[in-house]
């Protein structure tokens, strides 16, 4: 079992830090920091994220528990349009703090269960965005992409590090409630950080569209391609075209039925030396009435015995339970059979703001009637204040013929300015 006495020494220790982006980051940083302080406002607007995580991990197979105290600091600026153009520059560092008591995937404690929080001190946003028209604009250069609900494309915001994208993304919103996406990106800033070897997927070609369009009081219907050629790990090549549609109707008083169908068919391309042609369904209907939401869903992704289908650029985490085990589709496929249930305390009390979600999942095969196993998650956050937030989170996975039994917990603190 985790030992929950574990207590982090307060000591920085940014050990296997990336030296060259140490040199660039940390100045870049200190030089917007002073741009920013002598800006006229609004011209350019300074930010912080501050967000400090202690994630303990037991895992049954590794002789040791994992306890990552790690702190992130992400700061950076933004600029007002100026002829239509705008820019972001932000940077971020993670700092363990005390011991490194786990994989982070660069350090080789293989006795320890993966957390991949590595330390260092990076780039982790710098852009430009042009926008001649209110209906038209274009960004480049390191950027967090996010489309949908995430589960194809996302930032992976949970890691104290994001998935970022180097990147071109042209969005056109040629009528009301109506939008065209187009993205290329040539590489791909895993959250391993550049020191791992999994960290960068360099000469990437990656090429994203996607169309979307809101019906008032039925919901938004998304249709989506994504070509994925990715030579530094071939397995993830892929050709993905589907279709999305997910709403909130009214039904009576302050209740409401809420939806979301998905459906996509992905075939090999570019570097994938194995041929397939894989089927993606989602069917989640719910409910919400005041405070409390309630999910049931049936997510499948097809698998062949040989390959399976896999979304390598999503916001991961959130999907197929907290654990983390399916971060990689097995061969067989995945079935994933799981309900959701939610409470926000309304009003002004000392409670109010207090998020608490519970969550359980059946995880199964498509090929080959395989019971993988179960898990449950449970989280606890809360507004302190305007700009502060507490969160606890917890998973635990039981594991039959997949994986190993594994117990997570997360304590957190966040703090944006």
């Amino acid at each position: 079992m985790i030992n929950i006495n574990y207590r982090p020494r307060f000591i920085a220790k940014p050990a296997n830090m990336h030296q060259s982006t140490c040199r660039f980051a940390l100045p870049l940083v200190a030089l917007l920091g002073s741009a920013a302080a002598h800006a006229e406002a609004p011209q350019v607007t300074p930010y912080a994220d501050i967000r400090y995580r202690l994630e303990l991990v037991d895992q049954d197979g590794l002789a040791q528990e994992a306890a990552a105290s790690t702190l992130r600091v992400r700061a950076g600026v933004r600029t007002a349009e100026w002829h239509g153009f705008s820019a972001v520059a932000e940077g971020e560092a993670i700092v363990v703090l005390g011991e490194t008591s786990y994989n982070d995937t660069v350090n080789g404690k293989l006795a320890y269960p993966v957390v991949a929080d590595p330390a260092d001190v990076l780039l982790n946003q710098a852009y430009l965005r042009w926008r001649p028209v209110a209906e038209l604009e274009a960004t480049a250069g390191r950027q967090a992409v996010n489309l949908d609900n995430q589960r194809w494309i996302g930032s992976v915001g949970w890691r104290q590090n994001d998935q970022t994208l180097d990147a071109v993304r042209v969005t056109a919103r040629p009528v009301k409630d109506a939008s065209l996406d187009y993205f290329h990106t040539w590489r791909v800033n895993r959250v391993f950080g550049p020191d791992s070897p999994q960290g960068i997927w360099r000469g990437t070609d990656i090429h994203g569209v996607r169309a979307a369009y809101t019906i008032k009081n039925v919901g938004t219907l998304s249709a989506y391609g994504y070509w994925l050629d990715i030579p530094s790990n071939p397995a993830s090549s892929s050709r993905t075209l589907g279709v999305r549609m997910a709403g909130e109707l009214p039904v009576a008083g302050k209740a409401s039925f809420l939806y979301a169908a998905e459906y996509a068919r992905q075939h090999d391309h570019g570097a994938n030396p194995v041929r397939f042609g894989l089927d993606y369904w989602l069917v989640e209907p719910g409910v919400r009435a005041g405070p409390v939401t309630l999910k049931a869903g049936y997510e499948r992704l097809e698998g062949n015995g040989k390959a399976a289908l896999q979304t390598p650029l999503a916001t991961l985490h959130a999907f197929n339970g907290w654990a983390d085990k399916f971060l990689v589709t097995p061969a067989n496929g995945l079935r994933d059979v799981y309900v959701d249930a939610g409470y926000k305390v309304p009003g002004k009390g000392p409670l109010a703001g207090l998020v608490l979600r519970a969550a359980w999942h059946d995880f199964g095969s498509t090929v080959g009637g395989i019971d993988y196993g179960r898990e449950w998650n449970a989280l606890a956050s809360f507004p302190v204040a305007r700009h502060f937030a507490l969160t606890a989170k917890v998973a635990r996975y039981e594991a039959d013929a997949f994986g190993a039994d594994t117990t997570k917990l997360w304590f957190q603190i966040e703090a944006k300015f």
